[in-house]
């Protein structure tokens, strides 16, 4: 089973984009972030043409989250619990059969926290705290479990072509990164760093100002985390970084593990 993570900057926006790779790529599922447009706009009908069923959890103008998946879609969850009052449209998870028995996949679109200090800040880690939280109950069901999207978090110094310049950002903040060692620590495990090792460039954003695709300064902040039930049957993880160069593109690019 192919599973995809992919920050689409607007899905009205990428359409032309997000069908294209679809059609090219053929993954299973597809979670997505920052569609940007509330629930009942979401262009399901193309997306179904593909195959694809849909659970989005959408907000006007910002945010936004979906799940695109080939087999129907069932206990769909919207939102973190643990604050009632936050109305952000930033979590989705969902239930897809599997050869397995179940999977249960997330799409996440973490806080940015910019800038570090703020009351976004706080936002951001406090909302790390539930996704925390939440993680640990996931994991006491011990079946597989796939936490994806993006987390606005640079892991480690490799993630960033220049991390120097990331020092004053809320992505790359102590507070930020420490906070996502303790999820993982909880017993999940970063797909892509458990096959490719520490191996430079393997990034999944890159800036739309200052030439940053051109120069290839990117950084890698999409990120597939796997239950024990799942990291088993890792068997692959891509990076299709050739659709930042695609015309009118995402300025995150689609990172797709493969489970047996």
């Amino acid at each position: 089973m192919q599973i995809a993570t992919w920050n689409i900057n607007s899905v009205k926006a990428h359409m032309d984009v997000a069908l294209a790779w679809l059609k090219e790529a053929k993954p299973d599922v597809v979670c997505l972030q920052e569609i940007k447009c509330e629930t009942d706009a979401f262009p399901k009908a193309a997306f179904e043409e593909l195959g694809y069923n849909a659970a989005v959890f959408g907000q006007k103008t910002y945010n936004g989250v979906a799940i695109l998946s080939r087999s129907p879609l069932s206990d769909v969850r919207r939102g973190l619990p643990g604050d009632d009052s936050d109305g952000q449209a930033r979590y989705i998870e969902a239930v897809i059969p599997w050869k397995a028995g179940v999977l249960r996949v997330a799409s996440i679109y973490l806080p940015n926290g910019n800038p570090p200090g703020s009351e976004k800040f706080t936002y951001k880690l406090a909302w790390m705290d539930r996704l925390a939280a939440h993680a640990a109950d996931l994991l006491r069901l011990e079946e597989p479990l796939v936490l994806c999207g993006d987390y606005n978090v640079i892991p480690m110094p490799g993630d960033a072509r220049n991390p120097e310049a990331w020092t004053v950002d809320a992505l790359y903040q102590p507070e930020s990164r420490a906070k996502l060692r303790g999820l993982v620590n909880l017993g999940l495990t970063d797909a892509v760093r458990l096959l490719a090792g520490e191996a430079p460039g393997l990034y999944t954003f890159w800036d739309y100002q200052a030439g940053a695709w051109q120069k290839d300064n990117g950084i890698r902040i999409d990120h597939h985390l796997l239950s024990p039930q799942a990291a088993d049957r890792l068997k692959t993880v891509r990076i299709d970084r050739h659709v930042r160069g695609w015309e009118r593109p995402s300025d995150h690019v689609p990172v797709a593990i493969t489970l047996a």
